[in-house]
């Protein structure tokens, strides 16, 4: 399989959109399963490419993930600050997993990050019960950052995201 890590194409962003919400639908990380409000943010890929770059593992033509990449603390950042880069949405088709797209394009985050000009720190957001992840995240060389972890939504308790990063 010859895997190509590259920015997404506006043709693409219905199929990245639909793998990114399957992912997380499948996984059972949407609190409030297909009622999730965070489902159409997961869908919505244009919007992503909008305020962050948008890269997509593709093998035999087909879209297997995609990561959002937001360098120097972009709008669509959720934790990263001034000399940091952040991954979002980092997600892979179930049917393509063990195929080495999720490494792929994280490392794609990390040429990205280390060729964004004072970005000294790449960083990250996953959900507690993303142990492959995880796993992958520690394997590159990040390390959790347990005093950044935070809840996007402050009203439930039990949503507490645990955070990594990476310095460059």
């Amino acid at each position: 399989m010859d895997l190509v890590i590259r920015p997404a194409e506006p043709g693409e962003y219905d199929t990245l959109g639909e793998i990114t919400a399957q992912a997380y639908l499948q996984d059972g990380l949407l609190d409030f399963g297909e009622s999730d409000p965070y489902l159409s943010e997961l869908r919505d890929v244009a919007k992503r490419a909008a305020a962050a770059e948008v890269l997509v593992a593709v093998a035999d033509e087909a879209v297997l993930g995609g990561v959002a990449f937001v360098p120097s603390g972009g709008a669509m950042a959720d934790i990263a600050g001034p000399g940091e880069a952040e991954i979002r949405m980092l997600a892979v088709a179930r049917a393509a997993r063990g195929r080495g797209a999720g490494e792929a394009l994280v490392r794609a985050c990390l040429d990205r990050a280390r060729a964004t000009e004072g970005c000294a720190r790449l960083v990250l957001s996953t959900q507690r019960t993303m142990h492959a992840a995880h796993r992958l995240y520690e394997r590159l060389g990040f390390v959790r950052t347990p005093q950044r972890d935070w809840n996007p939504l402050p009203d439930l308790d039990d949503i507490t995201l645990l955070t990594y990063a990476l310095a460059l």
